[in-house]
């Protein structure tokens, strides 16, 4: 079974992943990295390892994405980044679509030994509305590269089982991690919250309260869900 935690930046993903690999479930629990963040993950190919150090050593964020996410802090903008940006993009998806696609192996060779996998975030939760969304609703504005992962996460890529989104007003997860604006941190958070037609199943967590709470909520969701699909 593979169950995803998402939510805007600030929300306790990662804590709350560090936490289920030792939770009372019904198998061991594998976590796979599922974010643009490549120095929070341990999966990486040799070939992006070195587009990424050539990036640190431009002085740029430790993160490779699939393309645009939008008015993100960071974001080139200007005549100059847009005349740059297709041939960008397009290195950018070539790379990332094969880094994407690395991660589902991985997570077969888990499921092929029982184990339930937690994703710390997840591409399709993360770039639905940016990539995937606007490719179904015909927006052309969308480069040639987001059209392509959009349609990739809409038609090919695996959607988790369980989706937990970890949700909080966005003042409370900007004094948690304040990288975004409060304005950012909302947009993201009812992109996550209307995931609900997306994904097979979708629980929402209060993540305002300590984390023990959210932890045992976490736990009793993965639990019925995995009793569910066994019946």
């Amino acid at each position: 079974m593979t169950v995803a935690l998402v939510g805007a930046d600030g929300a306790g993903k990662s804590t709350l992943a560090r936490l289920l690999r030792d939770a009372d479930l019904p198998r061991p629990v594998e976590t796979v990295y599922m974010g643009v963040n490549l120095e929070a993950s341990t999966l990486m190919l040799p070939t992006t390892w070195l587009l990424l150090a050539a990036k640190r050593r431009r002085g740029g964020r430790p993160d490779l994405v699939a393309t645009d996410l939008g008015a993100r802090p960071g974001t080139p903008t200007g005549p100059g980044a847009r005349a740059r940006r297709p041939a960008r993009e397009l290195a950018r998806f070539a790379v990332w679509s094969t880094e994407e696609w690395l991660r589902q192996v991985v997570v077969a060779l888990h499921s092929a030994r029982g184990r339930i996998v937690v994703f710390d975030r997840h591409f399709v939760a993360d770039y639905w509305h940016a990539d995937a969304a606007a490719v179904g609703a015909g927006e052309a504005r969308r480069g040639a590269a987001s059209r392509a992962h959009g349609w990739l996460l809409r038609n090919l890529y695996p959607r988790p089982d369980l989706t937990l989104c970890l949700d909080a007003p966005a003042e409370v997860l900007y004094a948690r991690k304040p990288e975004a604006s409060v304005a950012w941190l909302e947009e993201r958070r009812r992109q996550y919250l209307a995931l609900d037609s997306v994904v097979p199943r979708l629980v929402v967590l209060d993540a305002v309260r300590p984390i023990e709470a959210v932890l045992a909520e976490a736990v009793d969701a993965i639990a019925a869900e995995w009793k569910a699909r066994k019946a």
